[in-house]
């Protein structure tokens, strides 16, 4: 069965993986199946709607029309397929529970899980998704999960309507957005148009924003089937969904960590210090412990510690150097100038910090081909679901500095990723920070030992 992941913090989550809530999920075939299929549609004064709505046993969904006017569809239980739900909430229908991804770093205020669920805007039963039991196992996903009463209401300022065949849809306040990329998630993969999937599983086009209550037009020749690559945005998070066939012929863990160590092998050196550059193991880097095949990700921190063989590359120019205090020439003004000595002096004692918030580094200036820019840490993309190809790890994203293969970055940064209620950005997928609008990765320029 397929994979569900969430693009944040490099293969891991900030706490680590804890019950329900992870950075990547999978999902199998049930013991027993739990699906459901839409049966029978109640007026709202009916006996029926309100035995449908009062049964815990019953799955319905609600569409409130007006204060006096409420239709009731009636599910009943689907023996062929096996149903999934994905939202916010800690209840338990909800089986994979996601969190807002904060770009780079999750600052302070957004250590607490209160203040963090207090302002999210992901649902707290955000969408479902329909697996068939049997092959192929069709994956389709639908707005909206079922509450712990087994219920979904949609209040009246939802958009709402009946179709054309007498039945109900409707859509969730800040939609379910489905994009699935051309030629599926391959070397040739690229992006298409976002779709807002419905209630039922219908395609429209996007709505002016986010909670609008107009819905947009219906995508008739488009399908809720989810595919190998299909990314899924819930306002807040950002899911990619693989399949198993596609996750056979994704990189694994243990082959990143093989380029990896052949990378090192090769020991790269810094070309002020000298000294033999070494990206850190998989593990050091947060990446994920379990193979492609799926499994929950290391219960390992982002936090890695830097060191001195850590390679830190000038974000401009692609020279990749060690850390070093040298800065070139200024730009600064006399005053800055006049702190120069006291800020050589607390530069290395603030390196972990700085490292924390790519792209902040103040600019710098390369010392082989004198190109200014920033200044930041590599790091190696460790979630291998990501990866488009098995390439060695040649290209950096702009300003964060994960590193991966030429095609994989290639790909993330033509992909719009939705940002806020209305806008869309390109983003690292390992850490969600926006890449740079006039260069969104770089190739890495390494020198090699001298001997």
């Amino acid at each position: 069965m397929p994979e569900g992941t969430s693009p944040r913090y490099n293969g891991s989550l900030p706490n680590g993986d804890r019950g329900r809530r992870k950075s990547h999920f999978s999902l199998f075939k049930r013991a027993r199946a739990n699906g459901v299929k839409p049966s029978t549609v109640h007026a709202v004064c009916s006996p029926q709607a309100a035995k449908a709505i009062s049964n815990k046993d019953q799955h319905s969904i609600s569409y409130t029309l007006s204060r006096a006017q409420t239709v009731v569809v009636e599910y009943t239980h689907d023996s062929t397929t096996d149903m999934f739900q994905i939202g916010r909430s800690t209840e338990s229908p909800i089986d994979f529970v996601v969190t807002d991804t904060v770009p780079c770093r999750l600052s302070p205020a957004y250590r607490d899980s209160s203040t963090l669920f207090s302002q999210s805007t992901i649902s707290r039963f955000a969408c479902r998704i329909i697996c068939q039991r049997h092959p192929p196992y069709t994956a389709r996903i639908y707005a909206a999960g079922f509450d712990s009463s087994k219920n979904i209401f949609l209040g009246e300022k939802a958009a709402k309507w009946k179709t054309p065949d007498g039945l109900m849809d409707g859509l969730t306040t800040n939609g379910v957005l489905v994009m699935h990329p051309r030629h599926g998630f391959t070397q040739d993969s690229r992006a298409s148009a976002w779709r807002e999937i419905s209630v039922c599983g219908n395609v429209f086009s996007l709505r002016e924003t986010r909670s609008a209550q107009q819905r947009g037009k219906m995508v008739e020749k488009e399908s809720h089937e989810l595919r190998d690559g299909s990314l899924i945005d819930l306002c807040g998070v950002t899911l990619l969904w693989r399949t198993a066939e596609g996750l056979a012929r994704t990189p694994s863990t243990k082959h990143l960590e093989v380029l990896r160590q052949e990378l090192n092998a090769a020991r790269p050196q810094c070309p002020v210090g000298l000294n033999t550059l070494a990206f850190p193991s998989l593990r050091g880097s947060g990446g994920s412990s379990g193979g492609s095949s799926g499994g929950s990700s290391s219960s390992g921190n982002r936090d890695a510690v830097l060191d001195a063989k850590q390679p830190w590359v000038y974000l401009k120019c692609g020279h990749v150097h060690g850390y070093h205090g040298w800065s070139g020439q200024s730009r600064r003004s006399q005053e800055d100038e006049d702190e120069e000595e006291e800020e050589q002096e607390q530069e290395m004692a603030s390196v972990h910090e700085d490292a924390q918030e790519p792209g902040s580094s103040r600019e710098r200036q390369c010392p082989m081909c004198r190109t200014r820019g920033p200044y930041v840490p590599l790091w190696l993309g460790c979630e291998s679901a990501f990866y488009l190809d098995a390439a060695p790890p040649t290209h950096a994203f702009v300003p964060c500095g994960h590193v991966c293969s030429e095609k994989t970055a290639a790909f993330w940064s033509q992909i719009p990723l939705p940002h806020g209620t209305h806008t869309f950005h390109v983003a690292c997928p390992f850490c969600m920070q926006p890449l740079r609008r006039e260069r969104c990765f770089i190739r890495l320029i390494f020198q090699g030992p001298l001997d």
